[in-house]
């Protein structure tokens, strides 16, 4: 016997369980530091700055960027397998479990085969123990390996529902805001029409879209890390451009009306659940808040909004007082952006539209953009 290999194979049999169920079923963040999935994290983390310094020009970049975190999610899982393969094959080899071939008792590969086989509940029958507490570590590990695999299977669809239901909030957003959305954007589409009334619904599901992230992002971090269907729209960047026309929306609707003053009330709730997303998501995948940054909202950029708002027939009426409340609004949010930008490597939004911008509904493969 030796109780080494035992306490060995205890441990990593403790820790593969208890990492899982932390990850899967636990429906909190975990505050401990130390954990298999951190570090697990950290080192990917480095591939991933790595891949995120190659050239935007090559499109392997980008081919990468979107594959590392299902490769990362499911290289985990099979961490989590291999780690409790190892510990059974351990506290097999340290109790020197009798086998049916004596010739392949004490043999830590045939107790590797034993354990892999057993995990997996294959069954072959060519490896098996003798005796009581052989019999009953085979009976553990096989209940063990069943159930994990169970809650793998139920694992998958959870990260990829969620991921579904992400995408579709922001394709809904490219007729309101543009492919590349912004602020000014937003503003602009909804006074041209003369539906500012439209926009409370858009922001109350935005408000609701930003809960379900903050929910499902404390939960599972690494969907934070998927990444969108299109290469020029990322949850985040849509995000910021939400609370960019927040702050945006509430300069402009100092109305009395009850209209302005629900859209003034819609946009401050929206702007709150962002901020609350943005500050613990940073928290959680340790985002450091960008403060030395130069912020997207210049001088010069504000002034030419203020133009084109009054243009549109909104009142914005931009006082010393005004410009400030503004730009404590934006030094709220926008550190915490940044970091993250720079974590998951994607660009934040500009407050104002490229003039030639074209939706990607305007385009196709076959016909370019030539109707628009």
């Amino acid at each position: 016997m030796s109780v080494p290999a035992i306490v060995l194979g205890v441990f990593c049999v403790f820790l593969a369980l208890l990492d899982a169920f932390e990850s899967v079923v636990l429906p909190r963040t975990v505050q401990r530091s130390i954990r298999l999935r951190t570090v697990f994290y950290y080192f990917s983390s480095v591939v991933y700055v790595a891949t995120g310094r190659i050239p935007k020009r090559f499109k392997i970049r980008q081919a990468l960027l979107v594959a590392f975190a299902p490769i990362n999610f499911l290289t985990l899982i099979i961490a989590w397998a291999c780690l409790m393969i190892i510990g059974f094959t351990l506290i097999h080899w340290g109790f020197a479990t009798p086998l049916v071939n004596p010739a392949e008792n004490g043999q830590f590969a045939s107790y590797l085969y034993f354990s892999g086989v057993t995990f997996f509940t294959l069954g072959y029958g060519d490896v098996v123990p003798l005796q009581g507490i052989g019999r009953g570590l085979a009976i553990l590990e096989a209940g063990l390996g069943f159930g994990f695999l169970a809650l793998v299977i139920g694992y998958v669809p959870v990260i990829y529902s969620a991921f579904s239901r992400r995408e579709a909030t922001m394709l809904k957003l490219d007729s309101k805001a543009g492919s590349e959305p912004s602020a000014l954007e937003i503003v602009r589409r909804h006074a041209q029409a003369g539906v500012m009334e439209a926009l409370i619904p858009l922001l109350k599901e935005w408000e609701d879209f930003s809960a379900q992230l903050l929910e499902s992002y404390l939960s599972y971090p690494i969907l934070a890390y998927y990444r969108s269907q299109h290469d020029d729209q990322s949850w985040l960047r849509s995000l910021t451009a939400v609370m960019d026309a927040c702050v945006l929306v509430k300069t402009v609707s100092t109305g009395t009306d009850p209209t302005s003053r629900q859209l003034a009330f819609q946009a401050k709730s929206t702007f709150v659940m962002g901020r609350h997303l943005l500050v613990d998501l940073s928290y959680v995948i340790d985002a450091t808040p960008k403060t030395e940054m130069a912020s997207r909202l210049t001088d010069r950029q504000l002034e030419h909004i203020v133009t084109t708002v009054k243009a549109l027939g909104l009142t914005c009426e931009m006082t010393p007082e005004r410009i400030q409340q503004i730009r404590d609004f934006v030094e709220m949010y926008e550190p915490y952006a940044f970091g993250l930008a720079e974590d998951l490597i994607v660009d934040l939004p500009t407050w104002i539209p490229a003039e030639d911008m074209i939706d990607n509904w305007q385009t196709s493969a076959w016909e370019g953009a030539k109707h628009f």
